[in-house]
């Protein structure tokens, strides 16, 4: 019998260490090839390792909560009873290539969760793709939005049935060559009002949701016509309000919670926090800041968003001002290369293309995904891609990739009801945007005073890149589209 020791890998570039968070497996357990046996927390993301060998659990070296060095061996396998069917214990080298094999399809997978249409999770796709390293399964495409289900036994039928014929014309029945049998209860039984067959597909579908459901909308700011329902006879869920809800009101407090028995919790600085306090020193010390700010009329800019709601091609799409937002950066990119930079102490290097990041505030804390080359998408298409990585990052399933490389940011305080700030440059990048708040404030229009919907953008750049001038007309042009969509057209 031989043994063969797993060391942590490196699950992302420049990882140094990790915390563990939960083993699925225990001493004695048989374990195969590439099954799911720890899930670790990294600086920003928890990743699930599969084992490279094929065996038995002999020790688990290093307890829940402990956080290694890269490299340290955290669990130890001998390929005594090995599960049936698994491959041969490899190698020593072999091991290794597969660890690094392990480790490479880690950091570049991410993992989300599909369920069919009765809620209860999918079944892997048999495709003939083999065994995948991390989450559960290979998976097709993965709908964000769920259809509604189809009309059952409530709809009409296309032609009148026997029953919804008055009650006169009941005793008539007994004559005819063929009874009609659903015809028989109709004298005891008194017809509903018919209903439509179908509703239009230009009409908005009715809402089905029960008072507390609608009650928490309200307290969220959620509007339940824009929610996609789940629940098995197509009414909204809990779930359904809180997924559609903004960050703000996803992570307040509904309630106001009693004081706690202790006196102080002590939180231990490792994780997504320590990451975000070295970050934010690294950027506020280093990159000399300088802030703008701009009021803007974001009239038309709504009206552009519920245009966009109502249109056939953004059905199941999530529509903010976010989008618009992240497109007029893109477009005042383009006229201001230069706030697209990366400062290093030898040269400044102008990205002609855009990753576009985005805060994110998720349970574990302050992330930063970024959409990989946005500047090539259409308004829906960056939509589902702003969608898709804000439902990865809530889950807590970002990958080191999914935060790297990033060009510009915009953090979206509004939906925190603020009305502008100074946000601090996110490391690597020379520009960000704040988006406040919009909401109708008094403006004047053709020298009229009128209630207008109204934001301000607050911005930061790196003064040893971006100069006044270049800092000032790119807000500007971010305004420009705010104020008039039509911009994009351009």
């Amino acid at each position: 019998m031989s043994t063969s020791e797993f060391p942590l890998p490196d699950v992302g570039e420049g990882l140094t260490e990790a915390e563990i968070v939960t083993w699925h497996v225990k001493a004695g357990d048989a374990v195969a090839v590439n099954q799911v046996i720890v899930e670790i927390e990294t600086a920003k993301s928890l990743v699930e390792l599969p084992s490279p060998f094929a065996g038995t659990i002999e020790a688990l070296l290093v307890s829940e909560g402990q956080t290694v060095e890269v490299g340290t061996p955290i669990v130890r396998v001998s390929d005594g009873d090995a599960p049936a069917g698994s491959p041969a214990v490899p190698a020593p080298a072999a091991a290794a290539a597969d660890a690094e094999s392990a480790a490479a399809d880690v950091a570049s997978t991410i993992d989300h969760d599909e369920r069919g249409a009765d809620g209860a999770p999918a079944a892997p796709a048999e495709d003939g793709s083999g065994a995948v390293l991390v989450g559960y399964g290979a998976k097709g495409h993965v709908a964000s939005r769920r259809r509604r289900p189809a009309a059952g036994p409530q709809a009409v039928p296309s032609s009148p049935a026997p029953a919804a014929a008055p009650p006169a014309a009941a005793p008539a029945a007994p004559a005819m060559s063929t009874p009609a049998p659903a015809a028989a209860p109709a004298p005891s039984i008194p017809t509903p009002p018919a209903r439509p067959a179908f509703v239009p597909a230009a009409q908005a579908a009715p809402v089905i949701a029960k008072p507390p459901i609608r009650k928490l909308a309200k307290d969220l700011g959620v509007d339940l016509q824009e929610v996609q329902p789940t629940g098995l006879a197509g009414e909204i869920t809990r779930d359904d309000v809180i997924r559609q809800a903004s960050q703000a009101s996803v992570f307040r407090n509904i309630q106001t919670p009693e004081w706690p028995q202790v006196r102080e919790d002590r939180i231990p600085v490792k994780g997504v926090r320590k990451a975000i306090a070295q970050a934010m020193v690294r950027s506020a010390f280093t990159a000399p800041h300088v802030g703008l700010f701009v009021d803007v009329d974001a009239t038309r800019t709504m009206e552009f968003v519920k245009r966009l709601k109502a249109s056939p091609d953004f059905a199941g799409i999530k529509v903010s001002p976010m989008l618009i937002m992240a497109k007029a950066m893109i477009w005042a990119v383009r006229r201001n290369p230069t706030v697209n930079s990366t400062w290093t102490d030898e040269e400044i290097i102008v990205h002609h293309f855009v990753n576009f990041g985005f805060a994110a505030a998720t349970p574990r804390g302050l992330v930063v995904p970024n959409v990989k080359d946005a500047q090539s998408m259409s308004l829906r298409e960056l939509a589902q891609a702003i969608e898709q990585l804000t439902l990865t990052a809530r889950d807590g399933r970002l990958q080191p990739a999914d935060m790297a490389d990033g060009t510009i940011t915009v953090t979206n305080i509004g939906v925190f009801g603020m009305d502008t700030g100074t946000p601090i440059l996110n490391p690597g990048e020379v520009a960000i945007v704040a988006l406040g708040t919009i909401k109708q404030k008094p403006w004047v229009v053709d020298g009229e005073v009128r209630p207008r919907f109204v934001t301000t953008l607050g911005a930061s750049f790196d003064h040893r890149v971006v100069d006044g001038d270049v800092a000032s007309r790119f807000l500007a042009d971010v305004a420009s589209v705010i104020e008039e969509p039509a911009l994009l057209l351009d």
